[in-house]
């Protein structure tokens, strides 16, 4: 060991001989005996030895030496003779000793409560045990001026002592403490080292997340001010650092990066900064004259500052040498790293430093010999038995002989915090609210682990631990993203995916996550946005079981308030994940989808309880439901067919307001005796079969918006016929397909896809396409399937989603693959080999026109880079520039009908099916649901032949059947079990073919005595069909 700096009370061990010491001298008290460590106060020194046992030497002014023999060379500390201690910490005139057990002994001065025993004695001479400390395991303790800050191996932080500049961290106006007192504004953050300086107290993260606390008169804190902080503040300036080490002097502080690069800051007014000037720094300031070099420890006086560079074995020491405290041979401070005058590393017995120590205006240097196998301290290098304790698989192994030290760990939140980081390419320093720093695939391999039968005890210990201790304490504003970590292992704990645990874990998780402040919340999101597609579909899963739970055997297990907390808290996780999807896309709209829901809940009656919710009318109460819960406040998780049943419903609710409102009108006129000014409760069309589109855009031209809400009435003309349901069928099926005529030239017809699109060279008036929108957003509206071949983009559109190349590709697959072609080409050469420019050729009554997709777009030439514009621009010429009036016209129509707020939930595959049905067949459900007249039942002998010969034709006829019958080859988006066919018997020979009336989905069929025949009659009548055949 070395020594150097002031030694006039014999705090460097080596007796009186001289105050002062400029340069190393040889302390050989300790030579073979195991020296490990030193700590300097301010004019005491103590040595921990390998076996446990301390000696201290120094100023003995207030008992700080803990023994009452002179302080002039070191002695053992007798009343610490039956411990083992592991760490020693000094303060101004105080000092601490943690032994193996974590237990802390404090002695010296005590006015300020810096002991933490209780009491302001003067001096407490005798080490005494710190009592309040006793159910915790101590992993380090350090020691400021008068105060002193401690870190359990669990993660928790203590303070005690003198509080006058908000050293305690405890919060403004707190009083000194004479007792150890937690301080919880740190809580959860997986910390790796503390330290204090004179009035001022640090925390470093294992990811590198500074806090400083306490007196900042000169910046010593890091914050860019000189304000004090009575609670711990995070240094955003060396979060993206790496740092691994901190120290602090009385007044300044230096940090230590994981690649060895120097950051001080604070007090430099001798230098002790080492930025070759007296100023103060109030950010963190890199080192310069060090750059280059990997420094590996560093530690910090009362006023200078010494780090090693372990490459060339050099010491340098920088800041006030007025008490020879920078040994660097001569009196003068120093204001840039010099090197410490230490010549006998480069002599005959070659020695290489383990450690550098110093405090107040003193220090110390252990080395060893070459050949000893005692390496050089890193304080890169976390060093374990002073670190929290992470929970991992060789803990778990042993954790009968550990089983405390485990069930405390197991309740830490800070424990699982510091677990399972991701070290490769250090992904742990970058932890931000975009990135958690842990590999959760760590995490499901010791679920894992934890779930096979040797751990099953350890398993229902922790999930005790979650129930009763981590899940209620986790706090609405977590101190840094480091402690939010947990949200995202509690996920994984498979135990929470057992329906017993729904109520004690699953649903307490959801909660403690919506109870997240604005900025937390939005940090989980955004993890959760860059998580494994399986993490988030597992999450997914998992409350989607919840809700059908809730709905089902839930209730039971609970009082009714918090049934409907727990329920509603469920709904808002799904919908808060429902919103991250969104934005990540990590499964599809339909995996939120609960299908039970529509067997659990009726739909209708839960929209008009919400609908009644919103407008704040006052329902009567009762016994049953979900009750308060209302499901259609989350729409994302009900199926196409909930979501038409609501807006089914929606608009029976708007019809009868309408109807109400009329009658309300009409009686009113007649007690004022106008009945000429009565209104029709009903939306009347009276059309003419031969002037079906005139007399419709006539008829609809003298409503108001308010009638189209009405119920529709179609009456034709010089026809008696009521219309129950199949003449509006009739009408809608007769006036789309006029209006869809070619010879209107409306739309343009691509054939390939045979799919319709508007034309950009039509001559009928704009409000035909407003026309035709009002009368398919009345077909939604009056719950009629018509048959439109429009793609799904025009559906997109509606819903003001975007339309893309793949939309092109459903409409003009070869036009299409050309623009991809173009994307994919991986030559440079893509303006030689396609030949193109950002204007398109279209033919217009035999004459060929150049349309510009941009201004001055023929001079623009398509090439590599510029591709995708093109392609943008191509599909946003196709789907809108072209046709923008005629859609615009169209869209007003359709939305006037059914525009809204339910109409919004519904995505542009469902909205297509709503209104054209789907192709999810079920033939078995159409025989189970047809209903029979006449002669015929189920078991009729004609009856069984048409099921035979039906379920033997192939799919495309059974299709050509259903758009021979019902006028559609799709069918109503609540499935087949909504739509009933019809058949009745006819009088007719069996020559006849059988007739269907599509109106009525009804079908005349004879009785045909063989199968051969109505096989036969039933495929010719289904070929031949080419429009509708009305009853």
């Amino acid at each position: 060991m070395l020594c150097w700096g002031n030694a006039k009370d014999g705090q460097l061990g080596i007796g009186l001989e001289r105050n002062l010491l400029f340069e190393p001298r040889y302390c050989q008290v300790f030579n073979g005996r195991g020296l490990k460590d030193v700590a300097c106060g301010g004019q005491h020194s103590i040595f921990l030895l390998q076996d446990g046992s301390v000696y201290t030497c120094g100023s003995n002014s207030c008992g700080q030496l803990g023994q009452d023999k002179p302080g002039t060379s070191p002695e053992l500390v007798a009343a610490l003779d039956t411990q083992t201690i592991r760490m020693v910490s000094c303060g101004r005139a105080h000092s601490m000793a943690v032994n193996e057990q974590g237990q802390v002994f404090a002695w010296g001065a005590g006015e300020g409560g810096q002991l933490g025993l209780g009491t302001s004695e003067v001096a407490v001479r005798i080490p005494r045990l710190v009592k309040r400390l006793c159910d915790h395991r101590i992993s380090q303790v350090m020691c400021g001026n008068q105060h002193c800050i401690a870190l359990s191996k669990d993660g928790q932080l203590f303070t005690w002592g003198q509080n006058t500049s908000g050293q305690l961290g405890l919060g403004k106006g707190e009083p000194s403490k004479l007792f150890p007192h937690p301080l919880k504004s740190l809580a959860g953050i997986p910390l790796a080292q503390i330290t204090a300086g004179g009035d001022h107290s640090f925390a470093l993260s294992l990811s590198g997340a500074v806090f400083g606390w306490g007196k900042n008169r000169a910046g010593q804190l890091g914050l860019n001010d000189k304000q004090d902080r009575a609670v711990p503040c995070h240094i955003k300036f060396l979060r993206s650092q790496k740092v691994v080490h901190i120290s602090c002097g009385e007044e300044h502080t230096a940090a230590l990066t994981k690649d060895g690069g120097l950051f001080t800051f604070g007090e430099g007014s001798w230098g002790q900064l080492g930025h070759g000037s007296t100023n103060n720094e109030l950010l963190p300031r890199r080192v310069l004259e060090l750059m280059g070099t990997e420094v590996s420890q560093i530690t910090c006086g009362r006023q200078h500052t010494l780090a090693f560079v372990p490459s060339s074995c050099v010491v340098y020491a920088f800041g006030c040498n007025s008490h020879g405290q920078l040994a660097t041979g001569a009196p003068g401070d120093s204001r840039s790293p010099f090197p410490l005058k230490a010549g006998f590393l480069t002599g005959s017995f070659h020695r290489s430093v383990t450690k550098i120590i110093c405090g107040g205006d003193h220090g110390f240097l252990l080395y060893s010999n070459e050949e000893s196998s005692a390496p050089p301290d890193d304080f890169r290098v976390m060093n374990v038995s002073k670190s929290i304790s992470p929970i991992n698989y060789e803990r778990l192994n042993s954790w009968r002989l550990r089983l405390i030290d485990i069930i405390i760990q197991l309740s830490s939140t800070a424990c699982w915090n510091a677990s399972f980081l991701e070290q490769s390419d250090d992904t742990h320093f970058k932890t931000n609210p975009k990135i958690a720093g842990i590999d959760l695939n760590s995490v499901r391999k010791l679920f894992e682990t934890l779930s096979k039968p040797a751990f099953s005890g350890l398993q229902e210990q922790a999930t005790k631990s979650f129930e009763s201790l981590v899940i209620p304490q986790l706090t609405c504003s977590p101190p840094d993203v480091e402690a939010m970590r947990i949200y995202l292992i509690l996920s994984e704990y498979p135990v929470l995916l057992d329906s017993k645990n729904y109520i004690r874990l699953t649903i307490p998780l959801a909660m403690a996550i919506l109870r997240l402040d604005a900025n937390p919340a939005k940090v989980l999101d955004n993890w959760w946005c860059f998580v494994d597609g399986s993490v988030f579909t597992r999450m997914v899963d998992m409350y989607k079981s919840i809700v059908v739970f809730m709905l089902t055997g839930g209730k039971t297990l609970l009082v009714p308030v918090f049934y409907e907390n727990y329920f509603v808290a469920t709904l808002r996780l799904l919908e808060k994940l429902h919103k991250v999807n969104l934005k990540a896309r990590h499964v599809e709209y339909n995996r939120f989808y609960i299908p039970d829901i529509t067997n659990l809940v009726d739909i209708q009656e839960d929209y008009l309880k919400w609908f009644l919710s919103k407008a704040d009318i006052k329902q009567s109460s009762s016994p049953s439901q979900s009750d308060s819960v209302n499901l259609c406040a989350y729409p994302f998780i009900l199926n196409a067919q909930a979501k038409t049943t609501m807006l089914q419903t929606d608009a029976e609710l708007q019809m009868q307001m309408a109807v109400s409102g009329a009658n309300l009108h009409n009686v009113f006129m007649l007690l004022t005796l106008e009945p000429h000014l009565a209104r029709n409760p009903y939306l009347v069309l009276h059309v003419r079969r031969d002037h079906l589109v005139s007399d419709t855009l006539r008829e609809l031209t003298m409503y108001s918006d308010v009638d189209l809400k009405k119920p529709l009435k179609v009456i034709f003309d010089g026809e008696e016929a009521v219309d129950a349901g199949g003449v509006t069928k009739e009408f809608f099926l007769l006036l789309l397909k006029e209006l869809m005529d070619p010879v209107y030239g409306m739309f343009t017809h691509y054939k390939e896809s045979n799919l319709l699109w508007f034309s950009d060279k039509c001559f009928v008036e704009q409000n035909w396409f407003h026309l035709i929108g009002i009368i398919c957003g009345l077909a939604i509206y009056n719950s009629t399937v018509v048959d439109l071949h429009f793609p799904l983009v025009l559906y997109k559109k509606l819903l003001d989603v975007a339309p893309t190349l793949e939309d092109f590709k459903e409409l003009s697959p070869t036009e299409a693959r050309s623009l991809q072609q173009l994307l994919d080409y991986e030559g440079g050469d893509v303006e030689e080999m396609f030949l193109l420019n950002f204007a398109i050729t279209r033919e217009n009554y035999g004459m060929t026109e150049v349309k510009e997709l941009v201004p001055g777009g023929e001079s623009i030439s398509v090439d590599k880079n510029n591709r995708k514009e093109f392609v943008e621009a191509y599909l946003r010429y196709v789907f809108s520039d072209s046709v923008s009036d005629e859609y615009a016209a169209f869209s007003s129509g359709f939305l006037k009908v059914c525009g809204g707020e339910i109409l919004s939930l519904f995505q542009p595959s469902e909205l297509m099916a709503m209104v054209v049905g789907n192709s999810n067949y079920n033939w078995e459900e159409m025989e189970k649901n047809a209903v029979y007249k006449g002669e015929y039942t189920a078991t009729h002998p004609t009856v069984r032949l048409f099921w035979e010969v039906f379920h033997e034709f192939p799919l495309e006829q059974k299709k050509q059947f259903l758009l021979f019958l019902t006028g559609s080859d799709r069918i109503p988006i609540h499935g087949m079990e909504s739509m009933r066919i019809v058949i009745q018997s006819t009088t007719a020979e069996e020559h006849y073919l059988p007739v269907a009336h599509t109106c009525y989905n009804l079908l005349d069929m004879p009785r045909y005595q063989t199968k051969e025949i109505l096989h036969r009659c039933l495929t010719r009548a289904v070929e031949q069909y080419e429009g509708f055949s009305l009853v």
